[in-house]
């Protein structure tokens, strides 16, 4: 069982009022209670299940966001497109954004840590989260609210949404087959432990699943200059396959160059339906960004009932064929 409030006042000789003052109003508590409330915080593990108490009794109604650094070879980022869902669904609420900058994960947990003492941010949203992410663990040891667009591998202790990449390519894959290809390759970012490899993931079990030996695995970083030359060493290939999946539409664009300088026929699908993708006639994965902007406000405002975990959705993205998904 997970401790309760009532456990909580119970070993710091309080009320529970004087709890809940700790946790949302510390400012109102004798420095000697607050310790000793905050000391047994801390020895039962307690972790408040209701946070949007909190954010709803606030005087900033700010939620606190650092703006991410653009991608110098990236053709386009589907950052832009979540902040501006972010931000929609937090006026919906009557909650608004704080962005500020940081140069890294250390910077930025200062950030919010510095911004939520001063009482300038109610919450934090943490964006683009990977295994080990050590964002997490901060921000809980200053008990700074908070939810994540993405998934560590540890994510029982605070709110998360997430898309589902391997379903992503998963879905391109199989579209590829059902299209008569019998031989797909793969292009994605070098292995990291989160997204791309889900990514590749998708890809490698459904060819498993469906019988079919998987084309080459090609890495490498995500730029228009690495897909083309990717795509130069799958057609080089004495049996080449006769289509690809790759983790972004970046990587995509850069293997049809090559295709189209070669005259040469590979059925390709991007990731992130970029406006790129469109251009390019591209078939692409388009990730449901605005309905995970509105789920990371839901999950900082809207608490679950008592004694429920943080509420976690993983979201299903959407294939969007276009011409470059030829058949064989």
């Amino acid at each position: 069982m997970q401790p309760t409030v009532e456990d909580v006042a119970k070993a710091a000789g309080v009320s529970r009022q004087t709890v809940s003052n700790v946790l949302n109003a510390p400012e109102r508590v004798r420095p000697e209670t607050r310790e000793r409330v905050e000391a047994a915080i801390d020895q039962l593990g307690y972790r408040p299940n209701r946070l949007a108490q909190g954010l709803r009794a606030s005087s900033s109604r700010m939620i606190g966001y650092r703006l991410e650094p653009v991608h110098p070879h990236a053709l386009a980022s589907i950052h832009d497109r979540f902040l501006h869902a972010l931000a929609d669904a937090g006026r919906a609420e009557d909650h608004h954004l704080l962005l500020y900058t940081a140069d890294d994960a250390e910077g930025e947990v200062a950030g919010a840590v510095a911004l939520h003492k001063a009482g300038a941010i109610d919450a934090l949203v943490l964006y683009g989260l990977h295994v080990g992410d050590p964002r997490p663990a901060a921000l809980r040891a200053h008990r700074v609210p908070f939810a994540a667009f993405g998934r560590t591998g540890d994510d029982g202790g605070h709110p998360w949404v997430d898309v589902d990449n391997a379903a992503g390519t998963a879905a391109a894959t199989r579209h590829l087959a059902e299209a008569g290809h019998r031989r797909i390759a793969f292009a994605g970012w070098p292995p990291d432990g989160g997204v791309g490899d889900r990514r590749a993931e998708g890809w490698r079990d459904t060819c498993a699943e469906l019988g079919l030996p998987p084309g080459p695995d090609l890495r490498g970083e995500d730029s228009l200059a690495v897909g083309a030359a990717l795509a130069a060493r799958l057609l080089d290939d004495p049996d080449p396959p006769t289509a690809i999946v790759t983790a972004t539409d970046t990587l995509a664009a850069g293997v049809l160059r090559t295709v189209h300088a070669r005259g040469a026929r590979l059925a390709v699908v991007g990731f992130d339906d970029t406006p790129t993708a469109s251009a390019l006639d591209l078939s692409s994965v388009r990730q449901p960004i605005e309905a995970a902007g509105h789920a990371m406000i839901a999950a900082l405002l809207k608490p679950p009932a008592a004694g429920d975990p943080p509420p976690a959705r993983l979201l299903p993205p959407d294939l969007i064929v276009r011409g470059s998904s030829i058949s064989p």
